[in-house]
């Protein structure tokens, strides 16, 4: 996972941020992210960032009738990087009935395709699942298509049916795989593809693909289970998983269900990655119930920045990526310090200052 177009070298090197805190606790999220990269900051050489934010979500169309301005949408994709926290209100949802979901057009509009979500164990006590001290895999999940594909198409409450098409394309599917693929060359060199062959032709034709690539790849295993076998799969016995790699929908529910053999979706950062652009956010929503109080889970946010130093692929911001994961172990050691989601009484922004010291 790295910038196409990274600095080479140990030369100076300012990256420009696009900071989207958006709607609910996503202000309170990014706020300690931001203070835990300024502490990275810090302790690099050669490697500045320059933030910038940006109001965009449910209270942006509250404010101004659009929940991303074209103009702001301008002016972000000119930045190397985005850093988002949340979007979306319950409240706040088009005359269709759904929610407003910006981050959803910034991965089409910048082909976003690889949805990265890795899946990492901090400590035993944080699982749900009896005698796991290690869980360590990867989510791939496909960001452009799939059964997301028609959701912009106009419909009415009232017609007589209405339906979402699963689109699968060679060439969406092609450079999801590959990406797949090479990521798993980083980790233990395992993909598995999760699908629904047995029943739907698009699944079936998405598994052909997959084993195209696969022989591209042959110094990585390859290998397939169906969609409903791997929930069972997840929480038998996770650690046989290294990379996992599945269309929209599969993605967006198994991504939370792995979440929770993990802690929950405090802990689950992610990274939406395309050719030349990238945004990297947790994985939860906006949870407007909690927000402002001080007691959300911050990890999850301050792990996604860890993502976006490893993307940009400096040498300095590569090192500044290890420092935070390094951070959070030392943190979790302690099974005292935890946020209210984990059953810890650890605020936010205490979070926050433990796991900048901790650097």
């Amino acid at each position: 996972m790295s910038s196409s177009n990274a600095n080479p070298g140990n030369l100076p090197k300012t990256y420009s941020v696009a900071v989207l805190p958006g709607d609910g606790i996503g202000r309170d999220v990014t706020a300690e992210a931001v203070k835990v990269l300024r502490a990275v900051e810090a302790r690099l050489h050669g490697v500045r960032f320059d933030l910038t934010e940006y109001s965009v979500g449910a209270g942006e169309f509250l404010r101004s009738g659009d929940p991303m301005p074209e103009a702001t949408f301008a002016r972000i994709r000119e930045h190397d990087v985005i850093l988002l926290g949340a979007m979306g209100l319950p409240d706040v949802r088009w005359p269709g009935g759904q929610e407003m979901a910006p981050q959803l057009d910034i991965r089409e509009k910048l082909e976003l395709y690889c949805g990265y979500r890795p899946i990492y164990l901090y400590h035993p006590n944080d699982t749900p699942l009896c005698n796991r001290s290690q869980i360590d895999f990867a989510i791939i999940r496909e960001n452009t298509e799939g059964l997301f594909s028609t959701r912009t198409q106009p419909y009415s409450l009232y017609d007589e049916q209405v339906a979402d098409q699963l689109l699968v394309t060679r060439r969406g599917s092609e450079r999801l795989f590959r990406s797949a693929f090479r990521i798993a060359r980083t980790r233990r060199r395992k993909v598995t593809l999760v699908d629904k062959a047995n029943v739907l032709p698009s699944m079936s034709y998405f598994r052909h693909i997959f084993h195209e690539v696969a022989k591209e790849f042959p110094d990585v295993e390859a290998d397939h289970v169906y969609v409903d076998a791997v929930t069972l799969y997840l929480l038998q016995r996770p650690e046989s998983f290294d990379v996992l790699v599945t269309e929209n929908m599969f993605g967006d529910i198994l991504s939370d269900l792995a979440a929770a053999i993990v802690g929950g979706m405090g802990m689950a950062p992610s990274g939406d990655i395309g050719d030349k652009y990238a945004v990297f956010q947790p994985s939860h929503g906006s949870a407007p119930d909690i927000a402002g109080k001080g007691i959300a889970n911050p990890v999850a946010t301050i792990l996604s920045v860890a993502m976006m130093l490893e993307w940009l692929a400096h040498p300095e911001t590569l090192r500044g990526g290890a420092m935070i994961y390094g951070a959070v172990r030392r943190v979790f050691a302690d099974p005292a310090v935890r946020t209210r989601d984990l059953g810890g009484s650890v605020g936010t922004a205490e979070m926050g200052d433990r796991i900048a010291a901790a650097l």
